[in-house]
């Protein structure tokens, strides 16, 4: 059974939570990541005005996070770590008497982040007493004079050094050059490996490590008993070829690429991404057929621009790796800064988006960097088509689901055309609103602030501005229905009724007189009688003209029975409905332009047309698998800096290029093929690139051993760890890219090393010198992660489908689905609970790895859960424990070859006769097996590996 202790992560976390509380203790690396993305911009935008080094309103300052956590007249505002405790937030959520900003509430957004910042422990890497906060902070180190240096000190920015392998005095633990750089700097500490694990424990190791599910009892036994001199490189060929190996190794990828099925909060869109899943089969399907790394990161960031074949159209399904993300209730600046941060954590280890707001705090990587790589991402696009990725054959799901899409999509366009005929209308029969609002706003007659709304409602932006651009438009014409408009407008609103007088006689003069001004009569005749004393009269004067007219010709049209008369007889009336159907009027428009004119219950209802379509293409079977890509914009962006990264504040325009720090070692020139993807990728890949190939093997090694040389694999910058083993690091990086980039060859050549084969056990000497095993001088036993611990209660209950790819399931409801994990519906903003418990990464950021913890959460899934009871029912209702159920040796024995892949013991199997025997005298042989058999699945064997 699972025996428990307080986990150490658990105690870490707490006590940095505490930390943060009391003392300026560095925060991880992502949480100050989020306080300068999120926070910091927030504070200076919103609160240092009246709570900064100037001015201190109640005696507050929210400039620095020790005059934060002193509070102001009313207290302390934050409880680090409890946003519910904290003032701070009733202020923000308008939930006090005093409401923060007073001028305008926060933004759901903003609130959000604030309160996941609190929660975090309200971490601020500017650890001081109220230092001012400039508008753009400067480097503590200035970046502009780090560059040279960083390339020439600082470890990952170094050339990789391919040095001979070094002599060692335990030759007789060498398996191959690997090994020797792990025994020399052991020898240095005076430290040994660790014997070889015996074969059964290698065999289980390997088959979780590769394809993430137990062996078989059988194939244990094949290689227990395989005497070749090969038979270990035998087990882990035939694993590295099982089609489960890009099941197992592709989800390791997947944490990297922060993958959902699902874009976060939208509002009242559909969440789901229809074709998610068809990145998530591309990666499985990469790692399957061994694709080079280097053709693997180019396609992920630009397989739209490469030459792809009509049978390689499967691979534009990689550029899910930059639009899988969160989409941000779709604000353009934080999907970017995703974008950018998926591919420079993800692939070089570097944390640029530190940078949207002002110069890195630690790594040479300025603002300059930061928009340089924006510039590349704002100028690809999501096209509106998604490019189909295999033909669909015609099969009755796809029929199928071509009529319903059609039926739906119909609804969509009957419903925009039925919106845009009734705005169209409104736009004429509310004539006098729209002119009446344009009146009272002309800034020669304004007298303060003009609401859009008049007594029949609201009145229409995208419809005023209409209005607005037609009048303007039509006014310097003397013939034109809206001339005498122009000429009374131009009068000052004083003394406007005497002045409106002479202006009217003077044009009636001279059009009796006929001296070239021509004028709608019908229009002077009715401003002449409305003697108008202000210039919003003689717009209501035009509204009652032109809905008068509208409504003659809607009677005209309706006495011609379908067949509208050519023209109003009366010219000037004729000339007034011109005005609302003639060339250019501002009452028609194409069904592409409604998007501007629709109000929020007409867009509500197109929302939810447009979602029921979606959900379809998300969940119908026959849907075709289309590719989530990105290309390039017509006319490619050259990107301003956002100063404080705020994009209404414009600094110096960037060229789209690589980073400053990388460009003398990889690319100089600025990018110019379109957006710049294809070149961003080439320069990521280039040989020279010191980081991409050190940030792989650093993470393959961790996803081996449990724990990589940089433990922050997503983080080589200038506060990672120098590798204590950093020969090690560099053997692996150049082995790796000459052995042609293949993560195979490298999971290999790591597995034949006997550093890799070494027993788990503990030794006293390694723990006094070693405790955390930083230089591997023993294997780590490591507790399975939640896909191969649920995949394994599938693969021995004989249950487990064999079926690659395909849309995501749900896997925490009944009935539960018996496909593998990786399959599972991802849903970004709601993760089922079982999902953390066992350590799942939260998918809105890319993952550097994922903790390893032991919780009491766990075992309580093991012993009640629904589907580990099913799974337990199903192991001892397989055929082979069925034929053995009335001798209990036998039956015990099977049980145990199932679940551990070997037999018992005398002494596991005594003590088990013993337990089924007690069980079935209280409560008969069903409920004894059932019991035994899910208490084999609770033990530590079954989801720990050696």
């Amino acid at each position: 059974m699972f025996r428990f202790k307080f986990p150490s992560s658990i105690v870490s976390l707490l006590a940095v939570t505490f930390a943060y509380a009391g003392t300026a203790l560095a925060a991880p690396p992502e949480h100050e990541a989020f306080f300068e993305a999120k926070i910091r911009p927030l504070f200076v935008e919103f609160c240092v005005e009246c709570h900064g080094p100037q001015k201190q309103k109640s005696g507050l300052r929210l400039d620095s996070r020790d005059a934060m956590l002193k509070g102001g007249e009313g207290g302390k505002i934050v409880e680090p770590g409890n946003p519910d405790a904290s003032l701070l937030m009733r202020l923000v959520k308008y939930e006090d008497e005093v409401r923060m900003p007073p001028k305008k509430k926060l933004s759901d957004e903003h609130i959000a982040a604030l309160e996941r910042w609190v929660k975090m422990g309200a971490p601020w890497p500017d650890a001081g007493t109220g230092a001012k906060t400039p508008t753009n902070p400067p480097n503590p180190n200035p970046v502009t004079n780090l560059f040279a240096k960083a390339r020439a000190e600082y470890w990952s920015l170094q050339p990789i050094a391919k040095s001979a392998p070094p002599p060692v005095k335990h030759e007789a633990f060498v398996g191959n050059d690997l090994d020797r750089f792990v025994i020399a700097r052991l020898e240095a500490m005076k430290l040994t490996p660790s014997p070889q694990a015996d074969r059964r424990t290698l065999i289980r190791r390997a088959t979780f490590d590769l394809i993430g599910l137990p062996p078989t009892f059988e194939e244990v036994e094949a290689f227990v008993n395989d005497k070749a001199a090969n038979a270990w490189e035998k087990v882990i060929d035939r694993l590295l070829a099982d089609k489960r190996y890009g099941e197992r190794w592709g989800r390791h990828w997947l944490d990297v690429a922060r993958y959902a099925d699902t874009k976060g909060y939208t509002f009242t869109q559909d969440r789901r991404y229809p074709y998610s899943y068809t990145y998530r089969d591309y990666v499985i399907r990469a790692f399957n057929d061994d694709k080079l790394y280097d053709r693997f990161i180019i396609e992920q960031i630009a397989a739209d621009k490469l030459n792809l074949g009509e049978q390689e159209q499967r691979s534009l399904a990689a550029m899910g790796f930059l639009t899988v993300g969160q989409r941000f209730n779709f604000k353009n600046e934080d999907i970017v800064d995703d974008r950018i941060d998926v591919v420079t954590r993800g692939l070089m280890g570097l944390t640029v988006t530190c940078a949207r707001c002002h110069d890195h705090k630690y790594d040479p990587i300025t603002q300059e960097d930061y928009y340089a790589l924006y510039g590349i991402f704002n100028s690809s696009e999501e096209p509106e088509e998604l490019p189909l990725i295999s033909e669909p054959y015609p099969t009755p799901e796809f029929e199928s689901y071509k009529a319903e899409l059609a039926k739906r999509e119909k609804a969509v366009e009957d419903y925009l055309q039925k919106t845009r005929r009734g705005i169209e209308r409104e736009l004429r029969e509310r004539a006098g609103d729209y002119l009446s609002y344009l009146a009272r706003k002309h800034p020669n007659h304004n007298e303060g602030p003009v609401l859009e709304t008049s007594q029949r409602g609201e009145l229409r932006r995208g419809g005023i501005g209409r209005w607005e651009s037609y009048v303007q438009r039509t006014g310097n014409d003397a013939g034109s229905v809206f001339h005498l408009w122009h000429q009374l407008a131009k009068l000052n609103k004083d003394k406007f009724g005497a002045s409106a007088a002479a202006e009217i006689a003077k044009i009636e003069k001279a059009v009796l007189d006929g001296k070239g001004v021509m004028t709608n009569q019908r229009v002077l005749d009715a401003i002449k009688g409305a003697q108008p004393q202000t210039f919003e009269t003689v717009a209501n004067v035009y509204g009652t003209l032109l809905e008068g007219v509208e409504r003659e010709w809607r009677e005209a049209v309706k006495n011609g029975a379908g067949q509208p008369p050519a023209a109003l007889e009366d010219a000037a009336s004729e000339q007034l409905r011109q005005v609302l159907y003639g060339e250019g009027n501002p009452a028609s428009f194409e069904i592409e332009e409604s998007r501007g004119l629709i109000n929020r219950a007409e867009r509500d209802e197109q929302t939810k047309l447009q979602k029921h379509t979606d959900e379809l293409k998300a969940t119908h079977a026959g849907a075709p698998p289309r590719a989530m890509v990105m290309v390039d914009r017509k006319q490619p962006v050259t990107q301003h800096v956002f100063l404080r990264g705020q994009p209404g504040r414009r600094g110096k325009q960037v060229e789209r290029q690589f980073l400053e720090l990388l460009t003398p070692i990889v690319q100089s020139k600025p990018f110019k093929d379109g957006s710049g993807r294809l070149d961003l990728a080439l320069a990521i890949v280039n040989g020279r690139n010191p980081l991409t190939s050190r940030v792989l093997v650093n993470r393959v090694w961790q996803w081996h051993f449990g724990a990589g040389f940089v433990r922050d694999a997503s983080d080589f910058g200038i506060r990672s760890e120098v590798p204590l083993n950093m020969p090690l690091l560099d053997h692996l990086a150049t082995w790796f890219t000459e052995h042609g980039w293949s993560i195979k060859q490298l999971n290999k050549y790591i597995m034949m090393s006997r550093t890799y084969q070494q027993a788990s056990d503990t030794r006293s000497e390694g723990v006094a010198i070693d405790p955390e095993n930083r230089l591997f001088w023993k294997m780590n036993r490591l507790r399975l992660e939640f896909e191969p611990t649920r995949d394994s209660l599938l693969f021995v209950a004989g249950r487990l489908e064999t079926k690659v790819g395909g849309r995501p399931v749900e896997l925490t409801s009944q009935p539960f689905t018996t496909r593998r994990t990786v399959y599972g519906y991802i849903d970004r903003q709601d993760l089922p609970s079982v999902f953390r418990v066992f350590d799942l990464p939260g998918p809105d950021a890319s993952a550097p790895g994922r903790p390893n913890t032991t919780t009491p959460q766990q075992a309580l899934f093991m012993m009640n859960s629904p589907f580990v009871v099913e799974q337990a029912n199903a192991l001892m209702n397989r055929a082979e424990v069925v034929k053995h159920v009335g001798d209990l040796p036998r039956n015990i024995t099977v049980l145990f070859q199932l679940a551990f892949s070997r037999s018992p013991s005398a002494q596991e199997l005594a003590g088990a006769k013993a337990f089924v025997e007690q069980e079935i005298n209280a409560g008969g042989d069903e409920k004894a097996w059932k019991k035994f058999a899910q208490a084999l699945l609770l033990s530590n064997e079954f989801v720990f590996v050696d």
